[in-house]
């Protein structure tokens, strides 16, 4: 090869080979620079490209992910600010963000949202197993469960006067005794005291707190501002400290023994996990009500951890407290007993004045299976039979539907059920289709007002076919709900087809809805 050809193709190969290109350090403005993390009122907005970034540069980082249409997204956006605000006030080093899930559906199925609002808690960094927020949606809540995460869940305790003052702070103040500090039973007091936040929590292995509060061994004492004033909690020596006896124990005492119930209290008193209530309904205007709550309270000590007892003000807004025992406001004052696991509820006998002995005796009888329980019915409307869809009530259900004669198809509804009434037009038409039809009824009942013996209903709409003859036979009906399918089950003798499709969604009871679902429009 020519000497002279050498050097220009060492040129070319150099133009034309990325490695052969020069090596050289880049200047900094040649870097591409990373993406800046917008913030809106003090939360950071991240996507997929940014969402790494901020795993790296915040060590404790919150994140929400919200869909914008999601009203309880819209009700949470201040009280997270609010938090936001809270935290950096006191300087924590704790950081909240959020993720527009729609718009982000790579994030949304990394982390499996399926509604929103969901929060994830990350730690270090630590992308693939986020912690689910657990807490409240008001923003000393959120601010209360993160300061428990990045902090100590627990105040250290090293003498007499920082017990007292944590103790003379708060309203319920939680102690942990333990004469050594690392023993695991501490990690399962920390552990408790990290989520249970309506409490303050301390510890202190020092002999000389163990000798003010009167204890010789570890223990956990509830310290509260009201009814005993302390409930101590001995730790097994045997077995340790169980998380779940003690947390029933202090959700137990920390409850008043006699709570009225209102919006701000219904949920702790459903989240107590004590099956029995007592429910006193008085109107708290009237003096003479009023007076019959010392002997309620009185009554309460004897059935502390068994019987939750509860006053409901029907002059309040608690028309559907009412509603769900079958009261009128002028039935009271009166007393009803249930069992939420059951349902079943209970009413006095005599129905005489309410003093602490008839309280106790009502509590006694109950709990030892000597009051029948009762079922709630609407009365029998006169028309109930005059048009095509019959309407059944407690008091004529048992009568139509087990009528040995009629073939009855029974849809059991609530009025508030978007699948009830998406049906309603299919069911109609059945009526009208099959009204000539002598030995067959078709009927529905509203499930809500109305509760049976024979049966309880738990979802919506909920589709049963009593069939003719002696027996008492119940067919539950679970394939399509259209016009078609329905006559072929009546035609059929009470069976589908195989061919026919499976069973369409029921909408469970009502409970409270903390989160919506992805894709879903929320019902209001």
């Amino acid at each position: 090869m020519s000497r002279q050809l050498l050097p220009v193709l060492l040129l070319l190969l150099r133009a034309s080979c990325p490695w052969g290109q020069e090596q050289g350090p880049k200047s900094p403005s040649e870097e591409p620079p990373e993406e800046e993390i917008p913030k809106e009122d003090g939360i950071l907005v991240l996507s997929r490209h940014t969402l790494g970034l901020a795993l790296r540069e915040h060590p404790a980082l919150l994140v929400e992910f919200y869909a914008p249409w999601c009203g309880h997204c819209k009700a949470l956006a201040p009280e997270y600010s609010k938090a936001a605000a809270l935290l950096a006030a006191e300087s924590t080093a704790v950081t909240l963000s959020k993720v527009d899930g729609p718009a982000q559906p790579e994030l949304a199925e990394e982390f499996g949202v399926t509604e929103y609002p969901t929060l994830k808690f990350f730690r270090n960094g630590n992308r693939t197993h986020p912690e689910e927020y657990t807490g409240p949606r008001e923003a000393e809540g959120i601010a209360e469960w993160l300061r428990r995460r990045v902090g100590p869940s627990a105040m250290r305790l090293e003498d007499e006067a920082a017990a007292q003052a944590l103790i003379d702070g708060r309203d319920l103040v939680v102690i942990g005794f333990f004469q050594d500090l690392q023993d695991e039973d501490v990690a399962t007091f920390l552990a408790l005291a990290r989520d249970a936040l309506d409490m303050t929590f301390g510890l202190t292995d020092r002999p000389r707190l163990f000798e003010q509060f009167g204890l010789t061994k570890d223990t956990v004492v509830l310290f509260k501002k009201f009814d005993e004033g302390r409930a101590d909690f001995p730790v097994d020596e045997e077995l340790g400290l169980d998380l779940g006896d003690l947390s029933r124990f202090l959700v137990t005492h920390s409850m008043h023994l006699v709570t009225e119930f209102n919006s701000q209290t219904s949920p702790k008193i459903f989240a107590a996990r004590i099956l029995n209530h007592l429910l006193l309904f008085v109107n708290q205007t009237l003096a003479a009500h009023r007076e019959l709550l010392a002997g309620f309270g009185e009554a309460a000590p004897h059935f502390r951890g068994q019987v939750l007892f509860v006053v409901v003000d029907v002059a309040a807004d608690n028309e559907h407290v009412l509603q769900y025992f079958g009261l009128k406001a002028e039935a009271a004052p009166t007393l009803r007993f249930i069992n939420v696991e059951t349902t079943k509820k209970y009413a006095p006998v005599d129905g005489g004045p309410v003093t602490a002995a008839s309280v106790t005796a009502f509590c006694h009888a109950v709990l030892n299976g000597q009051v029948k329980p009762y079922l709630l019915s609407q009365e029998v409307p006169p028309d109930w039979d005059q048009r095509p869809v019959k309407t059944l009530v407690g008091k004529n259900f048992e009568q139509v539907a087990f009528d040995e004669t009629k073939n009855v198809f029974v849809k059991f509804y609530a009025p508030w059920c978007t699948h009830c009434k998406e049906m309603a037009p299919a069911w109609e038409a059945l009526a009208e289709k099959y009204q000539d039809h002598e030995d067959i009824i078709i009927a529905q009942l509203d499930a809500t007002a109305n509760e049976l013996d024979a049966f309880a209903v738990h979802s919506f709409p909920t589709l049963k076919y009593f069939p003719a003859g002696p027996g008492r036979k119940v067919i539950e009906y679970k394939s399509a709900r259209d016009l078609e399918t329905l006559s072929k089950f009546l035609d059929n003798g009470g069976a589908v087809p195989t061919e026919e499709p499976t069973e369409e969604p029921a909408a469970p009871f009502p409970e409270p809805r903390a989160n919506s679902t992805v894709g879903s429009k929320e019902e209001l």
